[in-house]
C-alpha cells in the first residue's frame, strides 16, 4: 500500500473544515450491518456549528468516532465528541479517545472502545479491513472543489469481532474519506448517495443539490481491475420518505427498494436497499442528508442526547 492510496491521517484539515474517514459493511447472511466515521472536524456536531458561528473553528478540538451497529438483537450507536487532547495523529495511525484507526499492510485495524449514547453501554471490539483495490483518485462534489470525496477501498472484505456485545461476523465492507474546506451547510441543501456490489465492480452514486439549487450527479464503476469508470447516471426512483419526512431516492441501476431503514434521524437517514438489476439482487447502502434540516435550531438542540461531548483527556 502506498502513502497516496490513503488519505493520511496527518493531512491538514483547514479551519472551519472537516475530515472524516468512513467505513461500512454488510454481512453476508444479510442480518448485520456496520458503520464507522472518525470526523476530525464533526460536521454535524451542535458544538462544532456554535464554534463557528462564534469565531472559533479549529476542527481538531470537534473530533469524533462514530460507531454504529445494526442486528437482530438490537442497534448501538456511539459518537462522543472530544477535543485536541485525546487527538494523536501519524500519517497510518489515527487515535480519537479510546478507538485507534491504523493501516496494517493491505488493510484498515479499527479497535473500538467507547460507550454508546443515549443509553450508556459499553463498545468494544475489532473491525478488520482488507482492500482488493485501493483508489487513489479523488472526486470533486461541488463546482468549486471546496469539498472531495475519494473511494479508498470501495471493494473489501470486512471482518467484526465485538466482545461487548459478543458479536462476531464477515461480509462485504467498504471505505471512503471526505474533506472539505468549508461547513457542508455553507454549499449543499441536501444529498443522496448509494453503493452497491455488482459482478463488475462496485457501483456508487452521488446526487447532489447544492444551495443555489443547482443539481450534479456523479456515477461510478470502481472495477475489479483497478480502473474507475464515470457511468452515466440512471433516472431518480423514490424510495420513500422516513418517519421524519426525510425524502429518499437513488439512481442506482435497475429497481431498488428499502429493505430496512437503519437511521432515521430529523436530518439524516441510513438505509439497507435491495437492488434487482436484471437477474442480479445485491444489497446496497443509502444515505440521505438534509442539510437544511440541520441548520434549523430545534434539530441542533436534539444532537447532544445521541452526540455528548468529553473534554477529559483520554
Amino acid at each position: 500500500m502506498s502513502d497516496a492510496a490513503f488519505p493520511a491521517f496527518t493531512i491538514p484539515v483547514p479551519d472551519t473544515g472537516y475530515r472524516w474517514w468512513y467505513v461500512d459493511g454488510l454481512s453476508d447472511c444479510g442480518q448485520y450491518g456496520i458503520v464507522v466515521i472518525a470526523f476530525i472536524g464533526s460536521v454535524f456536531s451542535p458544538y462544532y456549528y456554535l464554534a463557528r458561528a462564534r469565531g472559533r473553528g479549529d476542527p481538531h478540538e470537534f473530533c469524533s468516532i462514530n460507531v454504529a451497529l445494526y442486528g437482530p438483537r438490537g442497534n448501538r450507536w456511539a459518537m462522543t465528541e472530544r477535543n485536541g487532547k485525546s487527538l494523536h495523529r501519524e500519517p497510518a495511525r489515527l487515535r480519537i479517545g479510546r478507538s485507534r484507526l491504523h493501516w496494517h499492510g493491505d488493510g484498515l485495524v479499527i479497535n473500538v472502545d467507547e460507550r454508546s449514547a443515549p443509553v450508556p453501554r459499553k463498545l468494544q471490539g475489532t473491525i478488520r479491513l482488507r482492500a482488493q483495490q485501493l483508489f487513489d483518485r479523488p472526486f470533486a462534489l461541488d463546482r468549486q472543489g471546496l469539498h472531495t470525496w475519494q473511494p479508498v477501498a470501495p471493494a473489501a472484505r470486512i471482518e467484526v469481532d465485538f466482545e461487548r456485545p459478543g458479536i462476531s461476523w464477515q461480509g462485504a465492507g467498504y471505505l471512503d474519506s471526505n474533506a472539505g474546506g468549508r461547513p457542508l451547510e455553507s454549499d449543499f441543501r441536501r444529498w443522496d448517495w448509494c453503493r452497491l456490489g455488482s459482478p463488475s465492480g462496485v457501483r456508487i452514486c452521488y446526487d447532489i443539490i447544492d444551495t443555489r439549487n443547482r443539481h450534479r450527479s456523479l456515477a461510478l464503476l470502481c472495477g475489479h481491475d483497478g480502473r474507475i469508470i464515470e457511468q452515466d447516471t440512471a433516472p431518480r426512483r423514490a424510495l420513500g420518505r422516513t418517519g421524519w419526512r426525510i425524502d429518499r431516492e437513488t439512481r442506482c441501476p435497475g429497481t431498488a427498494r428499502v429493505a430496512a431503514t437503519l437511521e432515521d434521524t430529523p436530518f439524516y437517514a441510513r438505509s439497507r436497499l435491495q437492488v434487482d438489476d436484471g437477474p442480479d439482487r445485491h444489497q446496497a447502502m443509502h444515505e440521505s442528508l438534509s442539510l437544511e434540516r440541520f441548520t434549523r435550531p430545534w434539530v441542533r438542540l436534539m444532537l447532544p442526547f445521541r452526540m455528548p461531548r468529553s473534554t477529559r483527556p483520554v
